[in-house]
């Protein structure tokens, strides 16, 4: 493995700043610490520096020390999860219901990194951007920025970004060639039915006993309406409804997600879900609203990003510890959105560990750090050579 040598050489600084972002976690779009720590370091460095892109995010502008015309993003995320942390670590989160359970104050802090390194060095023709993203856990922080004009002000011809992933190796390196990951959407279900007493069911139109039929019989559209050489998920993951033991409820609420890797795909989850719906409404005789929202893009990488990322990853953690055409993941990210308007590569890299993401008992192994920030720092001196 060889990383970048400076960077080595302030590690340890770097893991202080993940551990303070760590315990200092800010949900989507509310992230005005972790964006005021991100600016200030920036500055610090001598980074021109962009705030309030997006809302909460960040851009820095490093340009090197010989004349070039391109121009290189990289972009990480800085939003925590609404969970609780079950690590009892040191440096756990101070804010109850806040959490850092997907490593993005990992992916903060490696481009921080890069950002030092770039900033010092300057040894590239050219210019790199780095974007600081808010919101990117589902609140759509990626369209955001964009909407607000991000490559407008801010031109890329590339963009990259990375994921720490616990099932690979530390410093194991994974890239998708086509689609990475998953297009995603949210759905909300709501049946209205009429409320009675629980002894006497034959007076109300009882909106659980419809909620479940309907969450048993959705189970179907992926298994029986989808092509099954077109992966696909639909997964319900929240049932509301009812306060009393002896009280038939007025309404039930369901929600859930679609992943999906195409357009027909998605298309077909939709049709087949509200065609549910309506029918389960006529056989019942009840009402039942449907709300599907579109809110992660398919991650689309770049054929010539994808082979560029790998080389640069050979170069950083060795031609045995790179995997060029990794699995696709029915996860969703939506620096696809970025990825619709610039060409780029997503890139997954491993820190080992036994607990997922998204879980109360994550943690973070500071060790890939350096490692991804030397992953950054080299896209940009590599492709602005």
């Amino acid at each position: 493995m060889t990383v970048v040598p400076a960077i080595a050489g302030f590690a340890d600084e770097l893991t202080a700043i993940r551990r303070d972002f760590h315990a200092h976690p800010e949900i989507g779009f509310q992230e005005t610490r972790t964006a005021g720590r991100v600016a200030a370091l920036l500055r610090d460095w001598g980074v021109e520096t962009h705030v309030g892109v997006g809302g909460t995010g960040i851009v820095g502008i490093v340009r090197g020390s010989r004349p070039g015309e391109r121009r290189i993003g990289l972009r990480a995320d800085m939003d925590a999860l609404p969970m609780d942390e079950a690590t009892n670590l040191p440096w756990r989160s101070t804010r109850p219901g806040l959490f850092h359970g997907c490593g993005h104050d990992g992916h903060t802090t490696m481009l921080l990194g890069a950002a030092r390194h770039l900033a010092q060095t300057r040894d590239f023709a050219g210019t790199a951007v780095l974007i600081f993203q808010p919101a990117e856990e589902g609140l759509g922080g990626a369209r955001a920025m964009i909407a607000d004009g991000l490559f407008e002000r801010f031109p890329c011809d590339e963009i990259y970004a990375l994921h720490n992933a616990p099932e690979l190796p530390l410093g194991a390196v994974g890239v998708t060639p086509g689609a990475g990951m998953a297009g995603a959407s949210f759905f909300d279900i709501v049946v209205r039915g009429r409320g009675g007493h629980g002894a006497l069911p034959h007076l109300a139109r009882d909106p659980v006993l419809v909620a479940t039929a309907f969450a048993q019989a959705a189970q179907s559209v992926v298994a029986r309406d989808v092509d099954p050489l077109q992966p696909a998920v639909l997964s319900i993951t929240r049932i509301e409804s009812g306060a009393a033991y002896n009280v038939i409820p007025d309404e039930a609420k369901l929600a859930g997600t679609l992943r999906y890797f195409d357009d027909a795909a998605r298309a077909r989850l939709r049709e087949r879900i509200e065609a549910l719906a309506a029918g389960l409404a006529q056989a019942y005789g009840v009402a039942i609203d449907v709300d599907i929202r579109d809110i992660f893009t398919v991650l689309e990488n770049d054929a010539d990003a994808v082979a560029a990322a790998a080389a640069v990853a050979r170069e950083v953690v060795g031609e045995g510890g790179v995997d060029a055409g990794y699995p696709p993941s029915l996860a969703s990210e939506d620096f696809a959105d970025m990825l619709k308007v610039v060409p780029g590569a997503y890139l997954w890299v491993g820190h080992g560990g036994d607990v997922p993401l998204h879980n109360p008992s994550f943690i973070l192994d500071d060790a890939i750090l350096p490692i991804g920030a030397s992953l950054l720092a080299r896209l940009v001196e590599t492709r602005l050579a």
